[in-house]
């Protein structure tokens, strides 16, 4: 049997400039035919719960940049974060999971992340699933 090459992401950081770039590497990865696997972890479970996955925002010190870059965003048409993650489930083998301790640490609704995740985990049996992969990123 053959197995495919296996992408990691694990998605810290919840502004949309972090977020953006889980969403293309692993939307592209997923189209180019690597098992693909997003972890979230802290602010990325806490944007998720609240409902704000797809919200513009950008760390504070770029200023009135965020506000240009948002507006460009916009008339670029780019596909939200949300819409992104849809696409990779589509084009390829993708699977979004979230930290148990996470959703603990962070205060949210258990039930507000899992219904927007593919599985909900621990630590231990993330870095077992995740261990091995040929790319591993921390975002």
């Amino acid at each position: 049997m053959i197995h495919k090459p296996r992408f990691v992401l694990f998605a810290h950081n919840a502004t949309y400039d972090k977020l953006h770039q889980v969403a293309t590497l692993g939307l592209t990865a997923a189209a180019m035919g690597k098992d693909v696997t997003v972890v979230l972890l802290f602010w990325t479970i806490k944007k998720l719960a609240m409902g704000e996955i797809d919200r513009v925002d950008f760390p504070p010190e770029y200023g009135d940049q965020g506000d240009v870059v948002a507006r460009l965003l916009k008339e670029k048409n780019v596909p939200k974060i949300s819409e992104m993650f849809k696409e990779a489930k589509l084009v390829g083998q993708f699977r979004l999971v979230a930290c148990s301790a996470g959703l603990e640490y962070m205060g949210v609704d258990q039930e507000a992340v899992a219904k927007n995740v593919d599985e909900v985990m621990g630590l231990p049996a993330i870095l077992s699933l995740t261990a091995g992969a040929e790319t591993t990123l921390f975002i």
